[in-house]
């Protein structure tokens, strides 16, 4: 009797037991299926780099060339030749245009006719004039021996004294010759435009047969040629009047195109603008020149293209840095600590860009930061799983 009952014992504390068992396997289930899963987060690991203060565009700039000249013939009239085309690349003095000059061309030929004339009536006129003096010195040798009379003296030294006018005025007529083909030929260059520098002719406005005027003061007229220096080439990009003390000439600074994605062209500042500008609905610029410390060899760069510029004004080194897009308002990042949770930092910063941002205090290097924190349920006292220990670049 005994025996069952210590039987009957033993089968209800492992009723119980089995019970027990399946209550916290329960719970541990529960637990387990309804438990918070850490959020999944990228981070950054501290380390030391290079960090850049510096300034931008507040709108887009434009590539413009050092030297670029819209002519037109100094004088008006019709366009006999032409000697380019669109897109022809010229030399310095090369012709580029011609007008209508075939009266300048008969003046320039009148007035040779009249210097060939001059001057054989100077050889006539001056011949004279010389056997005028010499009789004239006869003459006098003549009446202090008493041969002649005063009166006939009188008479030779007043023809040698006409004879040597007319000899002064017939050179000076070949002066005035002279001139005269001078003037013909200066009329003769304005009606001839002539490239003033070697570049690329990117406009022509006119055709053989009409008429080329040059724009008179206060009425602006299209140029007959437009013509661009183009090996050698800035961006003009204006800076706010706030970032603008902080801008030297000389200054390195980094080019972008909007038609030439994914590079930058290094640069350097070669002239600020003496003056703020102040245009109505718009914040006070000041106008400021990137000149391209070397030119792109690959790329098909032209005048026109849209730019930015960054102009680089300060530089620390092998400094503790992280991306500024990590910064959360009041510079605040959410540091990973060693049991998964995340941890909420206030640091100290110093130099700072859109790229990176310097550490002076409350992060130590190697430390891991949080990157993606767009991500939902990223806070202080969250654990999280680490995706990718990203390094910095």
């Amino acid at each position: 009797m005994a025996f069952l009952q210590d039987i009957k014992s033993s089968s209800r504390l492992l009723k119980w037991g089995v019970i027990l068992c399946v209550a916290i396997l329960a719970l541990a289930a529960a637990w387990y299926f309804t438990r918070t899963k850490p959020v999944a987060v990228t981070l950054w690991k501290v380390e030391r780099g290079t960090v850049e203060a510096s300034v931008s565009n507040t709108r887009a700039g434009t590539v413009k060339a050092c030297r670029r000249a819209k002519m037109s013939p100094a004088a008006g009239g019709q366009i006999s030749r032409l000697r380019v085309k669109k897109g022809e690349r010229v030399k310095r003095g090369q012709i580029l245009l011609e007008l209508w000059d075939e009266d300048l061309h008969a003046q320039e030929q009148l007035a040779q006719d009249q210097l060939r004339t001059s001057t054989s009536r100077v050889q006539e006129v001056c011949s004279l004039a010389e056997a005028a003096q010499r009789d004239a010195v006869r003459s006098q040798e003549l009446k202090e021996k008493g041969f002649i009379s005063a009166q006939q003296l009188d008479r030779s030294l007043t023809d040698a004294q006409s004879r040597k006018a007319s000899c002064e005025g017939a050179r000076n007529d070949i002066e005035q010759s002279r001139s005269r083909i001078a003037v013909a030929r200066a009329g003769l260059d304005r009606m001839v435009l002539r490239a003033p520098f070697s570049g690329v002719v990117a406009d022509i406005s006119g055709e053989l047969g009409e008429f080329s005027t040059p724009s008179p003061p206060g009425i602006p007229t299209l140029p007959a040629i437009d013509l661009i220096d183009d090996s050698c080439m800035y961006v003009s990009a204006p800076i706010d009047e706030v970032d603008a003390s902080a801008v030297r000439v000389g200054q390195s600074s980094r080019i972008t195109l909007d038609a030439i994605k994914g590079r930058h062209f290094a640069g350097k500042v070669k002239r600020i603008a003496p003056y703020v500008l102040d245009l109505e609905k718009q914040a006070r610029t000041v106008e400021v020149e990137v000149e391209f410390t070397t030119r792109p060899q690959d790329e098909n760069l032209l005048v026109g293209y849209s730019a930015d510029i960054e102009i680089v004004h300060n530089v620390h080194e092998q400094v503790l840095r992280i991306p500024t897009q990590t910064l959360l308002e009041g510079k605040r990042v959410l540091a990973y600590r060693a049991d998964g949770a995340l941890e909420e930092r206030t640091l100290g910063t110093g130099l700072a860009n859109w790229e990176f941002t310097e550490i002076l205090s409350g992060l130590k290097e190697g430390e891991q930061i949080v990157s993606s924190l767009d991500r939902a349920g990223v806070k202080a006292g969250v654990r999280v799983q680490p995706e990718v220990a990203q390094p910095a670049k």
